[in-house]
């Protein structure tokens, strides 16, 4: 099955590099491109895209704005994939919070570039475990304090995994820890992210935050 993308970015050089590249893969093709936000919106509505490279920065309307718009529309939700220039910049918080699925540096190697459509669009691990502890810091500093809850719907076990997800656990680090196989891990996120109607990995480290499951700096 091949991968759909489009990419939206304003830069015409960062365009036709990553087409280059992307197009060069057996599984993805790019079906198309966007100079700002609202042609994003237009671009993904008509092409139907599985995966969206959206950058943060864009004239007229910006690419947390575009992720919004989006994925609230319903008609179609790809997977968002932000690109910045920047290492987690201030944007994170407020990228996660609108849907996006995972960061992308843009001196991205061609491989790192192919290989984080392909995990998007799998719906897998979509931020790397070295990113979520920088995440975690910027819960800390940004983020909304709640008192800690017990959430209902997901088992205790589940609860227990959903926090090392959020503080930035991968799922063989998961399985280390609570002696589990990786398999049986990878069947508890798939269950935590259906029974709470979460999308992905991402937004799963989110809830935890805004629920109140998990407190920065604990």
């Amino acid at each position: 099955m091949t991968i759909r993308v489009l990419i939206a970015d304003d830069q015409g050089m960062v365009r036709t590099g990553f087409t280059v590249f992307l197009d060069a893969q057996p599984d993805i093709e790019v079906v198309g491109e966007a100079v700002n936000g609202e042609d994003a919106i237009a671009r993904t509505a008509e092409l139907r895209p599985d995966v969206v490279l959206m950058d943060v920065r864009m004239p007229v309307m910006d690419g947390l704005a575009a992720t919004r718009e989006i994925l609230i529309s319903g008609a179609h939700t790809p997977k968002i994939l932000i690109l910045t220039t920047f290492d987690l910049d201030d944007y994170v918080y407020e990228a996660l919070r609108a849907g996006a699925s995972g960061f992308l540096l843009k001196d991205a190697s061609a491989q790192q570039l192919a290989e984080a459509v392909r995990v998007v669009a799998a719906g897998e691990a979509l931020l790397a475990p070295s990113v979520t502890r920088r995440l975690i810091s910027e819960f800390a500093r940004v983020g909304p304090q709640r008192p800690r809850v017990r959430l209902d719907g997901i088992t205790e076990r589940e609860t227990e995994v959903l926090t090392l997800i959020a503080r930035g656990r991968s799922n063989q680090e998961i399985a280390e820890e609570l002696v589990l196989s990786e398999q049986t891990v990878k069947t508890h996120v798939g269950r935590i992210l259906a029974k709470l109607d979460l999308r992905d990995r991402a937004q799963a480290i989110v809830y935890a935050y805004e629920s109140g499951l998990v407190r920065p700096g604990e």
